[in-house]
């Protein structure tokens, strides 16, 4: 029995849709249903340990996908209740039940802004509150695991940026954008982006469910990394909207107006697409390396299928009344 807790989300949905393609038995545990699996899913906050001591059973392995994630949190503590109390609960329920393998994801936002190519023994510098919980809680499941090393497997995976149909994230609105010819690229466009599709995200962690005992630690990663003027000029080429990035604004005036948006979301309590983190986090370069390979792990998608599937998808093909998944 494999639990996935958050499987009724963009991630968890995908890996159980593989789980039961190769007829593995599993149950979701999640605060939401699922539109997928609606009579797999036991109702659960991570936060209530008691609710999720009635949720899980007994079983072979734990995938925590749950978290608190996007960057306009309020109020901020969920953050910690949520990424580092939930696992905190996990764990004490897993001991609890006998779990003997926990499969966390984690994210490369434990690494901040780091340097081209960081690896998974990068520096850990996280520079917001989600970054800094996933690392607290990555601390809490090597703690449960060193509780009894011979009985116990650990599996974290820092994933990049995720994309894919359905999602409705940050990559999402970058490719929104450029079809409703609403882009403006900020910067200078040299800054180089990892990026994941959600169905190699999915593959991998069923392949870490065959992964030998002990502890394993992996960036994920679609290689090869684009910058923005080819990402953004790739799509606009298949949308039909001609060659290059189109209109350019300076660093300095996108980082004006982030803050300016910042100021009148605090009064208004209304939430923007465009704030300073996000044009920081657009023009910063997130390249990272993966060893994710060296399991011999091989993605079923390359990432120029993959994002030709999603814009196809998305803005090409009509899907009527599809289930969205909101993330960052």
């Amino acid at each position: 029995m494999i639990v996935v807790v958050g499987g009724s989300g963009f991630v968890g949905t995908r890996f159980c849709r593989r789980l039961q393609a190769a007829g593995q038995d599993f149950v979701i545990v999640d605060k939401n249903p699922s539109a997928a699996f609606p009579d797999r899913v036991r109702i659960a906050d991570v936060r209530d340990p008691e609710q999720l001591r009635q949720a899980i059973p007994q079983a072979e392995v734990l995938v925590n996908l749950a978290a608190e994630h996007r960057d306009d949190v309020r109020p901020r503590s969920l953050y910690d209740e949520v990424n580092v109390g939930g696992a905190r609960n996990l764990v004490a329920v897993a001991a609890e039940r006998g779990i003997r393998r926990i499969v966390f994801t984690s994210s490369v936002a434990v690494y901040g802004f780091a340097p081209p190519d960081t690896g998974e023994d990068g520096r850990i510098a996280p520079f917001n509150d989600y970054g800094r919980t996933k690392y607290e809680a990555e601390g809490v499941f090597e703690a449960w695991r060193d509780e009894a090393p011979e009985q116990r497997s650990l599996v974290i995976v820092r994933p990049t940026v995720i994309f894919g149909e359905q999602n409705r994230g940050n990559v999402y609105n970058l490719l929104s954008q450029i079809a409703r010819g609403r882009f403006l690229m900020i910067g200078d466009g040299r800054n180089v982006k990892s990026m994941a599709y959600v169905e190699n995200v999915a593959a991998f962690l069923q392949h870490t469910l065959t992964l030998p005992d002990g502890r394993h630690l992996y960036n994920y990663i679609d290689k090869p990394d684009l910058d923005m003027n080819t990402l953004v000029s790739t799509v606009r080429r298949r949308l039909g909207a001609g060659d290059g990035v189109g209109l350019r604004l300076p660093l300095f005036m996108g980082l004006a107006a982030g803050h300016a948006l910042d100021l009148v979301a605090a009064v208004t309590r209304r939430n923007f697409v465009v704030s300073a983190i996000r044009v920081r986090k657009f023009t910063a370069t997130t390249q990272f390396a993966s060893a994710a390979a060296s399991s011999g792990f091989v993605a079923p998608v390359g990432l120029a299928e993959a994002l030709e599937r999603t814009v196809h998808h998305e803005f090409i093909a009509d899907h009527g009344d599809q289930v969205l998944f909101y993330s960052e």
